[in-house]
């Protein structure tokens, strides 16, 4: 089932076997394999995040809100994400979130759907942006508390390479 473009949809609600996440970025083709067979043939749910850059005095300000291209640019990757994981078999359903934090939509979304992996591209946040947004990848798995497994795709192996993962 492809993402709806309604403005104020309902968090789908269904139990999931695994989570596909990405904070923005597109899906390698690596991380939908590994979430069809982490699924094991139960339902794939897959969420990308439209980053809201802030608010002013607490109130929305239009100039801080995505844009439309912005939108459309998310849907497109997660219906890319939804088509990938059907064609190999897999059910798929997704959603695009606008939220200001990418780590706890992703920990709430996993939290709802009941899943058992999270399934991320690991893309390590640089310069600027790690000191004011963080690791989203960290974040999850800090908000997760084990309710589920987190599971890092492209991820350096060695584990004096990847820090703590």
């Amino acid at each position: 089932m492809l993402p709806s473009r309604r403005r104020w949809d309902t968090q789908p609600g269904e139990p999931a076997a695994v989570l596909l996440a990405s904070s923005g970025a597109p899906f390698s083709r690596a991380a939908t394999r590994r979430a069809r067979e982490l699924a094991a043939g139960g339902p794939v749910a897959v969420i990308s995040i439209l980053k809201v850059y802030g608010s002013a005095f607490g109130l929305p300000n239009p100039g801080l809100m995505p844009t439309r291209r912005e939108r459309e640019e998310q849907v497109g990757i997660v219906d890319r994400a939804i088509r990938d994981l059907e064609r190999q078999g897999c059910a798929a359903d997704g959603q695009v979130t606008a939220t200001r934090s990418a780590g706890r939509a992703i920990a709430k979304a996993a939290r709802a759907r009941q899943v058992s992996y999270v399934v991320m591209d690991a893309l390590p946040a640089t310069g600027i942006r790690k000191v004011i947004e963080g690791e989203v990848a960290a974040i999850v798995r800090r908000r997760l508390r084990g309710a589920a497994i987190l599971d890092l795709v492209g991820a350096p192996s060695d584990p004096q390479q990847a820090g703590r993962r």
